[in-house]
C-alpha cells in the first residue's frame, strides 16, 4: 500500500514541513508578517494532506467509497461512452478542500487500465466537469470478472491528480490509490447488477462507507 505509515500524504511533505521550517526560522526575529502566514499555511497543509488509517467493512460483494465527501448524484443507468463503453450505474462524489483527499480502491481486483486525459478545470460539483475536466480513469476487473471504474476528476482549485495504480497490478479494497489536490470529484461506475446503497446529499468516507453491493 502506498503512503502506509505516513501521517501526511507524501505529496504534501514539502508544503507541510517547508512552511513549518520557514515559520521556525522567522519566529525568533519577530517577523510576524512572515511567520504568521507560514504557520497558517503549514496548519492548513497538515489538515489537507492528513492521511488517516481506514478499515474496510468485513463483508463480501461490496464496493466502498473511493473518497471522502458528499454524494452529488446517483444514476441507476448511465451510458458510459468514454472508457468502458457500456451502460453502468454511477455514483458522483464531491470532495471539498476540507475533506481528506486520499483516494482508495472501492473493490479488490486487477487494474486493467489507467487512462489520463487533459482537460478543463470547471468547478467539480457541476455535471460538465465529469466530461470536460482533467481526469484519470482507473478500470478494475474484480475477483468475479466484473469490470468497474472510478475516475479522479480535477476541480476549479485542484490542478494536480496523483495516481499510484498501474495496469496489471493487483489492488485491495480500501488501499490508498492516489489523491487530487485542493478540492475535486470522484465518479464511480458500477455494474448494472450492483445495488447502490447511498443517496444524493449523503456524506461518505473513503475505504469505509459502502456505496454498492453485488446482488
Amino acid at each position: 500500500m502506498q503512503n502506509q505509515g505516513y501521517i501526511f500524504a507524501k505529496e504534501g511533505h514539502l508544503w507541510v514541513y517547508g512552511s513549518w521550517i520557514f515559520f521556525m526560522i522567522t519566529l525568533p526575529f519577530g517577523k510576524w508578517w512572515l511567520s504568521a502566514p507560514a504557520l497558517l499555511f503549514s496548519l492548513f497543509s497538515m489538515w489537507f494532506f492528513r492521511n488517516p488509517e481506514r478499515e474496510p467493512p468485513k463483508e463480501d460483494g461490496i464496493y466502498v467509497s473511493p473518497a471522502d465527501g458528499k454524494v452529488l448524484k446517483v444514476d441507476a443507468e448511465f451510458e458510459e461512452s468514454r472508457y468502458i463503453h457500456r451502460k453502468m450505474k454511477r455514483v458522483c462524489i464531491f470532495m471539498s478542500p476540507l475533506d481528506v483527499h486520499i483516494n482508495r480502491v472501492p473493490r479488490s481486483g486487477v487494474v486493467v487500465d489507467v487512462i489520463y486525459n487533459h482537460g478543463k478545470f470547471i468547478s467539480a460539483n457541476r455535471e460538465k466537469a465529469s466530461l470536460d475536466n482533467e481526469q484519470n480513469a482507473i478500470i478494475v476487473n474484480d475477483e468475479k470478472g466484473r469490470l468497474y471504474m472510478f475516475v479522479q476528476i480535477a476541480g476549479f482549485i485542484a490542478r494536480r491528480i496523483v495516481c499510484y495504480a498501474r495496469a496489471g497490478k493487483d489492488v485491495i479494497i480500501g488501499q490508498r490509490v492516489g489523491l487530487i489536490k485542493f478540492g475535486s470529484r470522484l465518479d464511480v461506475y458500477l455494474p448494472l447488477e450492483a445495488e447502490i446503497t447511498v443517496q444524493p446529499g449523503q456524506r461518505v468516507k473513503a475505504g469505509e462507507t459502502i456505496i454498492g453491493r453485488l446482488q
